[in-house]
């Protein structure tokens, strides 16, 4: 469809040219007054392949259709790893690995006993 939009635009742009070029040739010394009709209708060809390509060929939006998608996220760890017991920084209340979510690549800690939300930080190892 996009092919035929740029199709459409490109001859309605030709046609308009050459009919105002039409009307305006009639006005010369040696131009005709049927240059004038042709003109005028070479020009509202054009201008209705414009609202035709404007309209029809507009390209089709899925607007009602909302897609999902689901990331899943690998980290491959070198060595041996560990966890340690997570508390919340708020309360010191046990969290669990349901209480840690991934947000826009940022680990992020809802903590379900004082409502504390906070990103995960990583402590240098040195």
């Amino acid at each position: 469809m996009a092919a035929l939009r740029i199709i459409a635009y490109i001859g309605a742009a030709i046609l308009i040219f050459f009919g105002v070029l039409f009307i305006w040739g009639a006005f010369s010394p040696d131009g005709n007054t049927s240059w004038i009709v042709v003109g005028v209708i070479s020009v509202g060809i054009g201008f209705g392949l414009i609202g035709l390509a404007a309209l029809v060929l507009k390209p089709r939006t899925e607007s009602n259709s909302e897609t999902t998608q689901n990331v899943t996220l690998q980290i491959d760890l070198p060595g041996e790893m560990t966890v340690d017991r997570l508390e919340c920084t708020s309360c010191g209340a046990e969290l669990g690995s349901d209480d840690v979510k991934l947000v826009q690549g940022a680990a992020m800690v809802n903590c379900p006993y004082c409502g504390a939300v906070y990103s995960l930080t990583e402590q240098p190892k040195w």
